[in-house]
């Protein structure tokens, strides 16, 4: 049986990271017996972050080379029916989401000052004291300084709020007259997208990303479709 490595449930949500639960998404859409794992600290992982799944004996982390294995073994399961054009387009939407709309996310969790006590509660709050000052303390200034170099913590918070709408404006336009990201059929491509979508909207409580993701209904409605397709859901039902 296949093992997926994951955290824990946090913010209402029983699958915190959209990186998570996309390879959920995915393992259930091949027909894959697999079970999860939940694993609190991502630096006992192989790659030092979650996911990563364990088959046959063998490690694998990363959630784009955990797809790439699941195609191999699955004969094309999530590749081999789109074509040249098609992965193309989805692999530039799953960069926006991954390398972009992600770290937007984040920051307003771990970088608002006013929705922080939210991340302690939800990852440290087993922690033992004095581990429980100096853990979150050290884990926030260490999220700071990758997304200062990133280039994103450059940028005022109205500057940020304005690439976020920009990245949601983009991803609604491309649904705004299909059900799915490639069309009228559900793509691996889908998982990445409705997986971090999920994550924002039902977000507890709402950060300032939610704000701005509530001006844009159709993709709430994408994310829901996705979800409800797969029967994979981000919160805790």
């Amino acid at each position: 049986m296949i093992q997926l490595f994951t955290f824990p449930a946090a913010f209402g949500l029983r699958n915190v990271s959209p990186f998570c639960l996309k390879v959920e998404m995915a393992l259930v859409h091949l027909g894959l017996e697999f079970e999860i794992v939940e694993q609190s600290d991502p630096r006992q992982s192989p790659k030092g972050k979650l996911p990563y799944i364990v088959i046959d004996g063998e490690s694998i982390a990363d959630s784009e080379l955990i797809f790439d294995e699941l195609d191999r073994r699955s004969d094309g399961g999530l590749y081999g029916s789109l074509s040249p054009q098609e992965i193309g387009n989805g692999f530039a939407w799953v960069r926006l989401v991954d390398d972009h709309l992600y770290w937007l996310m984040v920051a307003s969790r771990w970088l608002d000052d006013s929705w922080w006590p939210n991340v302690k509660q939800g990852f440290f709050s087993e922690l033992p004291f004095p581990l429980s000052r100096i853990v979150p303390a050290v884990a926030r200034r260490q999220v700071r300084q990758t997304y200062q170099l990133h280039g994103l913590g450059k940028h005022n918070l109205d500057e940020q709020k304005e690439f976020t709408r920009k990245d949601f404006s983009a991803l609604n336009a491309a649904i705004a007259s299909q059900p799915y990201l490639l069309g009228s059929s559900l793509s691996v491509f889908d998982f990445s997208v409705a997986s971090l979508l999920a994550g924002i909207f039902d977000n507890q409580p709402a950060s300032w990303v939610t704000d701005i993701a509530q001006e844009f209904p159709s993709l709430k409605e994408y994310a829901e479709r996705v979800q409800q397709q797969l029967g994979v859901w981000a919160r805790q039902q």
